[in-house]
């Protein structure tokens, strides 16, 4: 030991603690005490990661133990879970194979690695959506055993917390997947705590200006809110008391992601978010028979202190989410003027809440049963998706995230049996979830008795009745209707194999035509066949003959008996033009290889000539943005909060390239904004007098519409970047009877 340099005695030192530390944590918990296990797999990680650093200089065993403490500390799992989350990087970066951990630790915790190893194997692959087909892998282990998934989110939470080390474009690419898939799935298994610091993480990462702004603001405000929290709630706390209860009173702030994404979607500054503090009381109940009817109990006390919101009670505490959570919600008239929400839960409930389905063990004997089902039914309905094998992993992203983020609506069958189904439901999506065949086979529906189209959307306590018929078969534009994972699949997968079918039918039908017309069925005559009815492929142009949409006829016999010399011709100009668009395309390429570890600066000239602005998000200088290097090679700017950037993120991370703008107020850019507002006389003079004259914004184009004295309305503007946006808004909004201002896409 002594003639170890003081560097590496500090390392071992350091790690030999934060394992320590994690003993003692593990020791604090209801779980069976299995000391050795841990330490033996603790052993076996470091010896197996020796000398191998992280990005950030540490020894790479801070990692595992970081993540096994997450585990046991906020997810609250017992020792196998701690040690698979110890090994879970051996099997990946060492010569270890799954076989020696078997031996060493058997089958379970063998498993457990071996699903996480399967996860994380191929991401940086260049195969396009790696990072979906691990996703794909991750939910097929899940299946089998829960506690992989949660391992992952452990991990993938330590990896945000230190993802300052990593560089900018790896950073935007794990913030985006993050927020595309490990905060849904966090919130689905019912760990609230961790989904908010993932998303506050990625947040900060993708806009960090707006994080600052909205933290200042948030710490501005702070003792305000202590003080709106102390005068609500001391005659709660008197009344509680009378009744005899054990408890605490908590203020919830709203998390800096979920302020900016209200902020984003109701287009309101943060001034006018209005539910920044809830108030959350836990309670021990009397007993345990008791639990629900002290809930109401201090529900019906409290709304005597306070007016309660007539339609905004809710009642997780009958119905428990899907997820597990339970909790009476009452809002409540302070008496500042202001709502504020109130949540009810005794300390299961508020177990189950923070660690999601990892309580549920906690509180087995109890019987934590019927919300498991729940958790089963929704891997059931993961695994359905999952054998029915689908072309595109990022449509099966897609599919899986309806089902990830969705509140949940109850609705009655005819017979009154109570059906959970993803809020926005239709009625098909009740349909295929009672059976593929009464999905397939339905013509409409009855809601409450009244006759409603396949596309009607279901409300909490509707009862449906599902109308069928034989002769009803899936039709295309069912997959609009459809809002969930489960109906979508189906009704994807029973298409495809019609599709199939019908290109059968139309390969026949196709080769019976040519030889009528003693034509030899070459790739060169369905080629100019598909290109004559405009057909994506050849399977689409066999499907569309097959089912009859295309009729083969004079036409056709033209187009494939034509001259051969025209054809030349258009073939020569086809490929010349070609090849100088090709030149065209090099020329700015050769000058300038693309290195994804760089920032790439964005310059006025580089924006003319070389990246393009991509037209779903229109961003402009001074947005948060990253460019994607398409197939072609080239570069297209996206804003980070674009739909399609959260995709690009997830499913092609690593053609991901990080940006910054170094812009001189020199290109302009189209912008939208909208306003509001009450109608006075003059107000549009106002309006274009504040942008022409006092800021010499060029308008492109205005629409405004009046009903019942307010008005609304659209102004497309040139600017050069987002402070122009700024000032013109800020401006705007000094006008006095202009209520809202805001930047909108479109």
């Amino acid at each position: 030991m002594d003639n170890l340099p003081p560097k590496e005695i500090s390392d071992e030192e350091m790690i030999n603690q934060a394992f320590h530390e994690l003993l003692n944590d593990y020791l604090n918990t209801k779980h069976r005490k299995k000391v050795e296990i841990i330490t033996k797999a603790f052993n076996f990680a470091n010896q197996a990661h020796k000398g191998i650093k992280r990005r950030s200089g540490e020894p790479y065993i801070m990692h595992p133990i970081a993540v096994a403490s997450i585990v046991c500390n906020e997810i609250g799992l017992g020792s196998t879970s701690i040690c698979a989350a110890l090994l879970h990087d051996v099997v990946e970066d060492t010569d270890y194979t799954v076989e020696d951990i078997e031996n060493i630790f058997g089958p379970k915790i063998a498993q457990i690695v071996d699903g996480l190893t399967k996860i994380s194997g191929g991401i940086f692959g260049d195969r396009a959506s790696a990072q979906a087909e691990n996703f794909k892998k991750l939910l097929l282990t899940m299946s089998n055993d829960i506690r992989v998934i949660l391992i992952k989110i452990a991990d993938r939470l330590h990896n945000m917390r230190t993802l300052g080390s990593m560089l900018p474009n790896k950073q935007y690419k794990i913030a985006g997947e993050t927020l595309y898939i490990y905060a849904p799935l966090a919130n689905r298994l019912g760990l609230y705590k961790i989904k908010t610091e993932l998303e506050n993480l990625s947040f900060k990462y993708e806009h960090p200006e707006e994080y600052a702004e909205i933290e200042e603001k948030l710490n501005a405000t702070a003792a305000e809110r202590d003080k709106v929290f102390n005068d609500f709630t001391a005659p709660i706390r008197t009344q509680l008391d009378k009744m005899g209860l054990k408890y605490r009173i908590l203020a919830r702030v709203k998390s800096i992601y979920s302020i900016w994404n209200k902020m984003q979607t109701k287009h309101v500054p943060f001034e006018e978010i209005f539910d920044l503090l809830a108030v959350r009381i836990i309670f021990e109940p009397r007993n345990e028979e008791e639990e629900l009817n002290d809930c109401f109990d201090i529900y019906v006390s409290i709304s005597k202190i306070y007016k309660p919101h007539p339609d905004r009670l809710r009642d997780w505490v009958s119905h428990p989410k899907a997820n597990g959570y339970q909790a009476l919600h009452v809002t409540l008239m302070g008496n500042n003027g202001q709502w504020i929400e109130v949540q009810i839960r005794s300390e299961r409930m508020n177990d189950v809440a923070e660690q999601g389905f990892a309580a549920h063990w906690k509180y087995k004997e109890g019987g934590g049963s019927e919300d498991e089902g729940e958790l089963e039914k929704w891997l059931k309905t993961i695994k359905e998706i999952l054998d029915d094998p689908q072309p595109d992993a990022i449509d099966f992203l897609d599919t899986i995230k309806l089902n990830l983020f969705a509140s949940e609506i109850f609705v009655f069958t005819p017979k009154g049996e109570l059906k959970t189904m993803p809020q926005n439901s239709t009625a098909l999506d009740f349909a295929f979830s009672l059976h593929t065949d009464i999905g397939s086979h339905c013509i409409g529906a009855k809601v409450n008795h009244k006759l409603v189209p396949l596309s009607h959307k279901l409300q909490s306590g509707d009862q449906v009745e599902i109308l069928t018929s034989k002769s009803q078969r899936v039709q295309p534009q069912w997959e609009v209707f459809a809002t969930t994972a489960r109906a979508r699949a189906k009704i994807a997968a029973i298409l495809r194999k019609e599709r199939k079918a019908n290109q059968k039918i139309g390969e026949e039908i196709l080769n019976e035509f040519l030889k009528k017309e003693e034509i030899r069925p070459e790739e060169a005559v369905i080629e100019k066949l598909r290109r004559l009815h405009n057909a994506k492929n050849e399977e689409e142009l066999l499907a569309a003959i097959g089912s009859k949409a295309i009729i083969l006829g004079e036409a056709d016999k033209n187009e494939l008996k034509e001259k051969q010399t025209s054809n030349w011709k258009k073939y020569l100009t086809f490929s010349f033009g070609n090849n100088k668009e090709k030149q065209e395309e090099k020329e700015p390429q050769e000058k300038e290889k693309i290195n994804p570890k760089q920032v790439l600066k964005l310059t006025e000239e580089s924006l003319q000539k070389k990246y393009i602005m991509a037209e779903c998000c229109h961003p402009i200088p001074g947005d948060d943005v990253l460019g994607y290097v398409d197939e072609n090679d080239r570069i297209i700017i996206h804003k980070h909060q674009c739909p399609v950037a959260a995709k690009l993120k997830s499913s092609y991370g690593n053609r991901i390239l990080a940006t910054e703008w170094d812009t001189h107020k020199e290109l302009s850019f189209l912008v939208y904004i909208y306003i509001k507002g009450i109608d006075s006389m003059g107000l549009l003079n106002e309006v274009t007098q504040v942008i022409s004259r006092q800021l010499n914004v060029n308008i492109r184009k205005l629409t405004i519409e009046t009903e019942d004295g307010i008005f609304e309305g659209k102004i497309q503007l040139w600017v050069h970047d987002v402070d122009d946006v700024k000032t013109i808004c800020n401006n705007l909004k000094k006008i006095q009877n202009i209520k809202q201002v805001s930047r909108v896409e479109e």
